[in-house]
């Protein structure tokens, strides 16, 4: 079992403060003491030096520990007890503790101001996960009541309760993220919803109608209908095998009414509010006038309880086929589509008639597809269908409407550091190349070393691993920045690489625990994106094979990493040779041991 001296110190920092009748908080002091064995990596307190508390109080702290503004004076008096015990005890000589006495002073503004702005950030954070809550069960934000409502039910739930219904909603946020796209400038946008038939048609069924009587239940007379289908050439339904499109205008009809371009009050059609932006030849205008109409057509929401044809079934279907083909790199097979939906129709719809309705509903998909095609939302595309430029932009907004992570190619350009780490996590290979090199092109050189070094002193293994492969693509013009970060545990290995490969006299080869604590933090860092087995596969790619492996893991368990157990459980899990794997389950426990 590994020695750990915070438990020794805890319990004498326990009896020498009740022997002096001072109040001591115990439980802070010991994790003070435990962040700055875990993370610092002291092997004593007595190696605690004012940059290590620098470290500590303003980059260590404010990542671990969930912290009020109104806690700052009790952590640092929780310091100051510390120190006054070193002192007392001989731990530290009193030049030494004077000096940690002095730094604690110089940095208690700059800790209490590091706090409340993480404590803002997660005070934010949390009321964003709460209205995302509030928003799944269907409450509206602005009604107060409502809200006050919802919040007194959750409140009254238990603790497990509100825990369990908090993870499941982050799960589901996790997973409405979508790939990255490329989006058109916004007059080649505004171009093509000037051309798309869609526009087209339903500026004609707006000039039509005019300010034309309605029913009485502010509907177009049967007359009016059968007028208007010829106005528009839709009298002949379009026809694909045996579907036939007989509510083409009723379609349009109250998508131009959803979206505001025609209205309908006190019996009467008129020209809406957003007719103005369709027609107007402001291209922002143009394309907020357009995007309800697309979302109107493509979202119907036909209601299943009445009964649904095939073409209403695949219509209300249709923003999944969009987003299939918007999160495809390649163009995709209209069969591939159709076997896509019909699993998804097989899945989610209780059919009476199985083989008839997925012929109709084959039908019916390639008669949508049509109709995609002739309003410019779908191109035929190397052998398939892609979303044309004005699809990709359509689709996107609709995703980012119903609370989806959709990145743009070229958005990380001006970014923060840490914001490009984390928003290279949604990227391919390829526009992640193009995001690094559009930061690294929009930073100087040794501003931006700096900031990947501080996200690499404060992130996650994820984190780090993405900051210190971005760091690499930097030239020896920040070797300053880089040899000055060496003494942080947490960089120091990436930073030694880093200098030894651009020849830098300060770099050097890994010793082997360094080798070691850097397999487990690349691990640990796929773990967090990754599935285990596929994690696992990436890791033992270039790993030690057989007899070398499993002498590696035998060595791992001693690995000073926080996951080092979870690492080892996931080559146990998934390591393809049983008797690695055995020694990984093996080496998994032992760390648990050594750790606890």
């Amino acid at each position: 079992m590994a020695d750990n001296w915070v438990e020794t110190t805890a319990g004498e920092l326990r009896h020498w403060a009740g022997e002096r009748g001072e109040a001591l908080d115990e439980q802070g002091a010991r994790l003070l003491l435990d962040l700055a064995r875990e993370e610092l990596g002291l092997a004593g307190p007595d190696e605690l030096t004012p940059e290590g508390l620098r470290a500590l109080l303003l980059e260590v702290f404010p990542e671990a520990v969930v912290a009020g503004a109104d806690e700052v004076p009790s952590v640092l008096d929780t310091l100051r007890g510390v120190v006054a015990f070193l002192r007392g005890t001989g731990a530290v000589s009193e030049p030494a503790a004077a000096a940690l006495e002095a730094e604690i002073e110089r940095i208690a503004p700059e800790f209490a101001a590091v706090v409340a702005e993480t404590d803002t950030a997660e005070r934010e954070a949390a009321a964003e996960v709460v209205a995302g809550l509030m928003q799944a069960d269907g409450i509206a934000l602005d009604d107060q009541e409502a809200v006050d409502e919802w919040v007194r039910e959750f409140e009254a739930l238990p603790e497990d309760e509100r825990y369990a219904r908090t993870e499941e909603y982050l799960r589901q946020t996790e997973e409405l993220v979508v790939p990255p796209v490329r989006l058109a400038p916004q007059g080649e946008l505004a171009a093509a919803v000037r051309r798309s038939k869609l526009t087209e048609q339903v500026l004609a069924l707006a000039a039509w109608a005019g300010k034309r009587p309605l029913s009485e239940h502010d509907q177009l007379s049967e007359d009016d209908a059968e007028d208007a289908a010829r106005a528009l050439g839709l009298d002949v339904p379009r026809r694909h095998g045996q579907v036939e499109d007989e509510a083409g205008l009723e379609r349009l009809w109250w998508a131009a009414v959803e979206a505001k371009v025609i209205t309908t009050e006190d019996g009467v059609a008129g020209p809406g509010p957003a007719l103005d932006g369709l027609e107007s030849d402001d291209d922002a205008a143009v394309l907020d006038a357009w995007l309800p109409l697309f979302d109107s057509v493509v979202v119907p929401e036909h209601d299943p309880e009445d009964g649904l044809d095939a073409l209403e079934l695949v219509q209300n279907e249709l923003t999944g086929v969009l987003i299939h083909l918007y999160e495809q790199e390649d163009p995709t097979a209209p069969q591939a589509l159709l076997d896509a939906l019909l699993d998804h129709v097989g899945e989610n719809y209780d059919l009476s008639d199985e083989n008839a309705m997925s012929t109709l509903v084959k039908d019916a998909f390639f008669l949508e597809l049509g109709v995609l095609e002739e309003w410019g939302v779908i191109e035929p595309a190397g052998g398939g269908r892609a979303l044309t430029p004005l699809g990709v932009w359509a689709v996107r907004q609709l995703l980012l409407t119903d609370g989806f992570v959709a990145p743009v190619v070229g958005d990380l350009s001006g970014a923060s550091a840490a914001d490009l780490v984390e928003g290279l996590v949604w990227h391919r290979a390829d526009t992640a190349e193009e995001e690094i090199v559009g930061w690294l092109a929009a930073h100087d050189a040794k501003d931006a070393a700096a900031d990947l070094l501080d996200v690499m002193r404060t992130g996650g293994p994820g984190a780090r691993n993405l900051a210190a492969a971005v760091l690499h693509r930097i030239g020896p013009e920040a070797a300053p920045v880089v040899r000055a970060a060496q003494g942080h545990p947490l960089v120091s290995p990436y930073a030694a690489l880093w200098l030894n490969a651009i020849g830098d006299p300060s770099g050097r080869e890994l010793g082997r625990d360094e080798y070691l604590w850097v397999f487990v933090d690349t691990v640990a860092g796929m773990l967090e994106t990754a599935e285990p087995a596929e994690a696992v596969d990436a890791a033992i790619a270039d790993a030690p094979p057989g007899a070398e492996m499993r002498a590696m893991i035998d060595e791992l368990w001693r690995t000073d990493h926080a996951d080092v157990a979870e690492v080892l459980d996931a080559l146990g899990e998934h390591h393809p040779d049983k008797v690695t794997a055995k020694a990984a389950r093996t080496a998994a426990y032992k760390a648990r041991s050594a750790h606890t």
